[in-house]
């Protein structure tokens, strides 16, 4: 990510902030919506990101495009987004989406987006024939967001519905996993705090994970909130994993290292 993008992020980000009490669920769904709109036209979407463009030209052209798509909330957003100066057209497009999914945790009340989202990713890549359904890029889009909605119906918030459902139909190269990691990352990030994935051998109890909460927010300065994952064959100890940072202190791998250095 370029400079100019933190910058404009950063400036668009406080701008969800700033209208955060005219913020819905309607209006994630219409910012992630904006998102397809940019990422099906690559005319519209280099345009809109062009720095030598005049600003108020931008937004005469998203209201044209949005005219009656999007309230004056959503509509501000995407101006601010358009006044910004971003390093790519494709990070321009990435913004859109991220507003998207931030305006989500912040009409979702205590809706437990991060866990709802690393659940149905686990549901996703367990089952390899429904896994295939959803990313291929033949698959109709609206059929995807049909199944993610049948899916989902009865056992998750409708913010995540939302998120999931658009996200699949513009996965913009990513796998399905990462998409969700990623998109429970910046729900977190809204919310203050971060998400770690602690893979164990057996269980934790409370009390284990008290501790490795104190560890994990004393090191990161912010809450965390954990996804938990049982896998016998790292035979002892864990692996956590908290945005790119990776800690594996698991018994397979001590025993891995241990070959390794045998070998040698």
């Amino acid at each position: 990510m370029g400079s100019a993008t933190r910058e404009a992020l950063a400036q668009s980000v406080a701008a969800l902030g700033a209208v955060a009490d005219s913020v819905d669920l309607s209006s994630a769904a219409s910012l992630l919506d904006a998102g397809h709109v940019l990422g099906d036209s690559a005319q519209l979407r280099t345009l809109i990101a062009d720095p030598a463009e005049s600003t108020e030209t931008k937004k005469q052209v998203l209201g044209r495009v949005f005219s009656g798509r999007v309230d004056a909330t959503v509509a501000s957003l995407l101006e601010t987004v358009a006044g910004a100066r971003w390093s790519s057209a494709d990070d321009l497009l990435a913004a859109v989406e991220e507003l998207g999914i931030r305006a989500a945790a912040v009409g979702s009340g205590d809706a437990a987006i991060e866990s709802e989202l690393f659940q149905f990713g686990q549901v996703v890549t367990s089952n390899a024939e429904l896994e295939l359904a959803l990313s291929s890029k033949l698959g109709d889009p609206a059929r995807k967001a049909d199944v993610v909605t049948r899916l989902l119906s009865g056992k998750a918030s409708e913010a995540t519905v939302i998120i999931v459902s658009r996200l699949l139909q513009q996965p913009r190269g990513r796998r399905i996993g990462k998409l969700l990691r990623d998109a429970a990352s910046v729900v977190a990030d809204q919310r203050g705090r971060i998400v770690a994935t602690v893979t164990s051998a057996g269980t934790l109890d409370d009390a284990q994970l008290d501790r490795l909460r104190e560890r994990l927010s004393s090191t990161y300065g912010r809450d965390v909130t954990f996804n938990l994952v049982v896998d016998p064959t790292l035979i002892g100890g864990m692996r956590i994993q908290a945005g790119d940072d990776v800690i594996d202190a698991s018994l397979s791998s001590r025993l891995s290292d241990l070959k390794l250095k045998l070998a040698g």
